[in-house]
C-alpha cells in the first residue's frame, strides 16, 4: 500500500511535469533530500518536513502572476484527499506560506523547526554549483542578460521590488545568493551551506577574469 509520501511525489511530479528546470522535480527532490538529511539532525516532525519539502514548489508565485494564495490551495486540496490531519496540514501550509526569501522582512519570530530546516533546504539548492545552473537557467528564461558591467545590484529590495526585477543573472547573486549562507537557520544547514557559499565565490572571481578579455 501506497504511503502519503509516496503519493505526494507522484502528485508533485505529474503537476510539474515540462516545469522551468530550475522549479521542477528534481529541485523538488533535491530540497526533500536535503530537508531529511538536515531533520536528521534536529527535533522535529518527518512528515511535516518530507511534505512541506515536496509541496513548497507546487505552483511558484513567480510562474503565476506572483500569486502567492494558489500553492496553499493545491496543497490543501490535495492533502485532505490523503486524509492528512488538520494539524499537519496547517503546519504544511505555514512552511509554504513563509519559506520564500522574498518574505524575509516578514518572517515569523521563532519560527517552527520544520519551517527552518525545510528553508535551509531550499537556500542550500539555490547556492552552490546548482544554484548557478539555476540561476543561469532562469536568466535565459527571462531572457535577462547575463552581466553588464553599467547595471549594478540593487541591494535591499522591498519584496515588491524583488518581484518585479529583471536585473542581470550575476547581479542576482548579490541580491539573493551571495546572502543565503548567514540567513541558514540550523547547524547543518550552515555547515553545508559554507562550501557552496565558497564556490560561487570562485566562480564569480574566474567569471570576470573570462568577461573582462584584455
Amino acid at each position: 500500500m501506497k504511503s502519503t509520501i509516496d503519493n505526494t511525489v507522484a502528485f508533485v511530479k505529474e503537476k510539474l511535469e515540462g516545469a522551468e528546470a530550475g522549479h521542477d522535480w528534481f529541485h523538488i527532490e533535491r530540497v526533500w533530500k536535503l530537508a531529511a538529511q538536515i531533520a536528521e539532525t534536529e527535533d522535529c516532525d518527518i512528515e511535516v518536513v518530507e511534505l512541506s519539502a515536496l509541496l513548497h514548489d507546487i505552483a511558484d508565485p513567480k510562474f503565476h502572476d506572483g500569486d502567492e494564495t494558489i500553492a496553499p490551495k493545491i496543497a490543501r486540496a490535495f492533502l485532505e484527499e490523503q486524509n492528512v490531519s488538520e494539524e499537519t496540514i496547517q503546519k504544511v501550509l505555514f512552511v509554504i506560506e513563509n519559506i520564500s526569501f522574498k518574505n524575509r522582512d516578514q518572517a515569523p519570530v521563532n519560527p517552527p523547526i520544520e519551517l527552518q530546516v525545510v528553508q535551509d533546504a531550499d537556500r542550500i539548492d539555490a547556492i552552490g554549483a546548482i544554484g548557478i545552473a539555476r540561476t543561469f537557467n532562469f536568466g535565459g528564461f527571462k531572457n535577462n542578460l547575463m552581466y553588464h558591467p553599467d547595471i549594478k545590484p540593487q541591494l535591499g529590495m522591498s519584496k515588491e521590488e524583488y518581484k518585479k526585477s529583471n536585473g542581470t543573472t550575476i547581479n542576482h547573486f548579490y541580491e539573493k545568493l551571495l546572502l543565503l549562507k548567514d540567513m541558514m537557520n540550523t547547524e547543518k544547514g550552515k555547515k553545508m551551506a559554507e562550501e557552496r557559499h565558497n564556490y560561487m565565490l570562485n566562480f564569480l572571481d574566474q567569471f570576470y577574469k573570462e568577461w573582462n578579455v584584455d
